[in-house]
């Protein structure tokens, strides 16, 4: 069940509930790709605020596999993780790697080993009850930022198929349960295409609806254009998830059209490279400001400076900074000195406390967004 609470412009701020509860939107998921977020525990997570995370299903069905984790009992039960779980198809991650593409589904080879793999609708439908997904997507094809428009359609298309037989698959599973199934939009940087798509999507019918296919290589001028038509083509009750981005200024953008879900690897992978978001000012303030900003028509360049740095720790100038990491963040952090020390020296609690420190940033960011609306 999804629900609006509040307005503001196009924004709107929600209530999405799952087996696991009700969550508040727009949210963030932090990525636990292979069934953790790197070098964070479930008890940082929650102590952060995070009511959801992704996991990623192409990853999960190469490592433990499907039979293995029928038998563990699923995700939550492998984890220990207690709140809602939304699980990826695979299809970006299969089509980001030499395959050989047909109607039926995908085959490609496992990065372990190199097995031959054949995943499916259906088969990925399967594997996300396996895990014990609350939120499961539709396998789709992905096609890159630069793809011609042909492929754009083709991609679209195929996927509006498998739509069909995700929907058709995930209804026969009994363990499929009271967890939810979104569609992923598809169409490239195409109004039409993406007209198409949401059309014929809204016609099978899905508990929401990704955008998805952005953030792979286009302009970010066209990723916000096509992001804002296709949010305007959804149905208001039902939530709209942007897949794949991104940094702040973008989130804050896309929230200030109708979007309600978000994830993205960069909190934790700039982490471990040592590039830490911090806030320019207390996020109670800037935050508002920002989302002011983008609903009037601010640049990117505009909204970004109201909101963070990123500094990157290594740097020399830290060597002697005992100032705190940043004031603003919930504690304050250790002394940039002593995290680029960390970092230095190699010692892994350099890539925890980076890692804790971007996470909470970005939760902080929805926790503050939600207020606003």
């Amino acid at each position: 069940m999804f629900i609006i609470t509040a307005k503001n412009g196009l924004a709107r701020r929600g209530q999405l509930t799952t087996a696991y509860g009700v969550i508040q939107t727009p949210f963030f998921m932090p990525i636990a790709t292979k069934g953790a977020v790197k070098t964070l525990s479930n008890d940082d997570l929650r102590q952060l605020g995070a009511e959801i995370i992704l996991s990623n299903t192409y990853h999960l069905l190469l490592r433990p596999g499907l039979e293995a984790l029928k038998k563990l009992g699923g995700f939550h039960q492998l984890s220990g993780w207690d709140r809602t779980l939304l699980t990826d198809s695979g299809g970006y991650q299969v089509f980001s790697l030499p395959n050989k593409t047909t109607e039926d589904g995908v085959e490609f080879k496992s990065v372990i080993n190199g097995d031959k793999h054949f995943l499916t609708p259906e088969l990925s439908m399967r594997m996300q009850a396996a895990i014990g997904s609350d939120i499961a997507m539709q396998f789709d094809d992905v096609a890159a930022g630069d793809s011609s428009r042909e492929r754009y359609e083709e991609a679209m298309e195929r996927s509006l198929r498998w739509a069909k037989r995700s929907k058709d698959e995930f209804g026969r599973l009994k363990s499929s349960g009271s967890s939810k199934l979104f569609a992923i939009i598809q169409g490239g940087t195409h109004e039409d295409l993406r007209q198409r798509s949401v059309e014929e999507l809204v016609k099978i019918g899905f508990d929401g609806y990704a955008i998805g296919g952005l953030s792979v290589g286009e302009s970010r001028e066209d990723a916000y254009r096509v992001a804002k038509y296709t949010a305007s083509l959804l149905p208001k009750d039902k939530p709209r998830y942007f897949m794949g981005g991104g940094f702040p200024e973008e989130i804050v953008y896309y929230v200030s059209i109708g979007v309600d879900m978000f994830d993205c690897v960069l909190p934790t992978r700039n982490a471990r490279h040592g590039t830490i978001f911090v806030w320019k000012d207390d996020p109670s303030i800037c935050v508002p400001k920002a989302l002011k900003a983008a609903q009037s028509g601010a640049t990117d360049v505009e909204v970004a400076e109201m909101l963070y740095d990123q500094i990157h720790i290594s740097n020399e100038k830290y060597a002697f900074d005992m100032s705190p990491l940043d004031p603003f963040s919930r504690p304050p952090g250790t002394a940039k000195a002593y995290l680029r020390h960390l970092f230095l020296i190699e010692e892994p609690l350099a890539q925890r406390l980076a890692t804790l420190q971007n996470i909470g940033f970005y939760l902080r960011l929805m926790f503050e967004l939600r207020r606003t609306i």
